[in-house]
């Protein structure tokens, strides 16, 4: 039975009030599962609240930006090659690596846990009277990323994001020739600039406290890198990149680079990417090309 005009006027506003009770309360109730910072490591992040993946890869510049609390994210160099310049006695060093990865684990809204493995690497040094193969895995790399701001905000024209990033190297196989004898630490910071028109901008700065090979005691190593990357479509992207790592102890001097690559997103979390260094240096490599992938799970 429908309600006579006389019933509906008597009750409009208890009707009135209870409905705004309600949207009042589905906005609170929207509002507090849209605030990412109750998400953790145990209470993952759900699926329509992920930001859009991104990768420390491929360039050498990383990302600011942290993996969303209780997802996972792997990004491996599935093949990279290396050859060095020949030094004062004409030796020259060749060598590639597989399947080296950065496993990177959502921790916190703005907090993530980063294992870099490198399961095989293999070197070969070839020179008047020299000739010499070195192979094995290299250093495990275990480091914290803390997002300070921008990871949910990135994306319009002038928006930034920031990041630090303490580190250690620990060796693995010491005297294979692959992997460092002893570790190492440091803090590194990134830095992003959206340019606006599918440009952005990425910058890298970090201190390294490295153990001298030669002698007791440690040194001091400073790296910087800046990209330029281009989005050509919503999967597609490009990067023009320098990189430079500096007080170097051993070899001939510091190292810098410059280097280009692509990435193509097949899916929201999956991709591929590609690209090349060229040493600037005595010290650099003359180049190393590389291929990867990424995965988010």
């Amino acid at each position: 039975m429908l309600p006579s005009e006389t019933t509906l006027a008597g009750s409009r506003s208890i009707w009135g009030a209870a409905i705004c009770a309600l949207l009042t309360a589905g906005g609170m109730t929207a509002s507090a599962a849209d605030d990412k910072t109750i998400y953790s490591l145990a209470n993952p992040t759900p699926d329509r609240l992920m930001r859009e993946m991104t990768t420390d890869r491929p360039d050498i510049t990383e990302v600011p930006f942290t993996v969303d609390a209780g997802r996972v994210q792997v990004e491996t160099t599935a093949f990279g090659y290396a050859r060095s310049r020949p030094d004062a006695d004409g030796t020259v060093t060749g060598g590639y690596e597989l399947m080296g990865s950065n496993i990177r684990i959502g921790l916190t809204h703005d907090l993530e846990a980063t294992i870099i493995v490198a399961p095989y690497a293999r070197q070969r040094t070839v020179g008047p009277g020299v000739g010499t193969v070195a192979s094995g895995s290299g250093a495990v790399v275990l480091r914290a990323k803390w997002n300070v701001w921008g990871n949910d905000t990135f994306g319009k024209s002038s928006s930034t994001a920031f990041a630090v990033l303490p580190y250690v190297s620990l060796p693995t196989e010491t005297h294979n020739g692959v992997s460092p004898e002893a570790f190492d630490g440091g803090l590194q910071t990134f830095f992003a600039a959206d340019l606006g028109g599918n440009f952005s901008f990425g910058m890298n700065a970090g201190v390294h406290s490295v153990k001298n090979l030669d002698a007791v005691g440690r040194h001091m190593e400073t790296t910087a890198s800046a990209t330029l990357g281009y989005a050509w479509t919503e999967k597609f992207s490009t990067y023009g990149e320098i990189a430079a790592r500096t007080g170097l102890r051993e070899g001939m001097g510091d190292v810098g680079l410059v280097g280009g690559g692509m990435a193509y997103r097949i899916t929201k979390d999956v991709q591929l990417d590609c690209g090349v260094n060229f040493g600037v240096t005595p010290a650099s490599p003359r180049y190393s090309p590389f291929v990867g992938v990424s995965a988010r799970f």
